[in-house]
């Protein structure tokens, strides 16, 4: 979904890429991203999430999201919803911002936001929310490894939205959530949709598969 905006940031109108945007990397940027991860990793410590899967499994990926290993990995089916998280946010901020913040301030917005719901999701109350609404029965929160990985998957949306036409975006956003769910029989549209509006047959659905 790449933002227009060549005039400004003197480049072509048909560069792609996070510069092409007005996205110039610095190492102090870097520094500032592992700084906010680090600070993330110790606030999720802190209320009480683990650092890895209690099961002891060492495996880095772990695709059963019925299982007690969902969430508790560095990836899962669930970390792909977080790359559409950086794809959506993207475009949203473009279409809302992109004439009041430059493409930088758009993104440190974009991470602050995305690092700031994955403490919220982890509260006692959103997962309980999670268990109460959604497939999600036995989950208790994700791993502090976990939720590093998303945080990444996000920004690899995210960046991935500045090298893509804006149809490539849309029609990839799709495409890749309804896969999720013919897979998993969730994604990122059913979840939000399950959080807020919780239809019971939708979630009967869901749960055939364990049953």
């Amino acid at each position: 979904m790449v933002d227009r905006e060549p005039v400004a940031q003197g480049v072509s109108h048909h560069r792609y890429g996070p510069a092409a945007v007005g996205l110039h990397l610095r190492p102090r940027h870097l520094a500032a991203l592992i700084l906010l991860l680090g600070v993330t990793a110790v606030v999720l410590s802190m209320m009480g999430r683990p650092w890895w899967c209690k099961a002891g499994d060492a495996s880095l990926w772990s695709s059963d999201v019925w299982s007690r290993h969902n969430s508790q990995h560095l990836i899962d089916p669930y970390t792909i919803t977080h790359v559409l998280h950086g794809i959506a946010l993207y475009g949203l901020l473009w279409l809302l911002l992109r004439g009041v913040i430059g493409p930088m301030g758009r993104a440190t917005i974009a991470i602050g936001v995305e690092t700031a719901w994955e403490i919220v999701e982890n509260t006692n109350t959103m997962i309980e929310r999670y268990r109460a609404t959604t497939m999600s029965l036995d989950y208790y929160g994700d791993s502090v490894a976990n939720s590093l990985g998303d945080i990444a998957a996000f920004l690899l949306g995210y960046l991935g939205a500045t090298a893509l036409p804006v149809w490539v975006s849309i029609v990839g956003f799709i495409v890749v959530d309804g896969l999720l769910v013919i897979w998993i029989r969730d994604s990122l549209l059913l979840n939000v949709l399950m959080l807020l509006h919780p239809i019971e047959s939708v979630k009967r659905w869901q749960l055939e598969h364990i049953h």
